[in-house]
């Protein structure tokens, strides 16, 4: 499941977002959502979170349900 529709992401959920600094690298940080950030139903770079750490990326990868 990829991470653009943001009715497929709630918090409690494991992804793997990419973070501002690692769009280019494309490198991916696992975590677990604490807050949604992104407020339209879909984003077609990912749908913005913050992780339970405090950091903040675009959800590429759904991990667990």
């Amino acid at each position: 499941m990829n991470g653009t529709r943001r009715e497929n992401i709630k918090p409690g959920l494991k992804v793997a977002i990419v973070l501002k600094k690692d769009q280019r690298t494309g490198k991916l940080t696992e975590g677990i959502v604490k807050d949604l950030l992104t407020k339209s139903p879909t984003h077609h770079h990912g749908i913005k979170v913050r992780l339970e750490d405090g950091q903040i990326g675009r959800v590429k990868e759904i991990l667990e349900d």
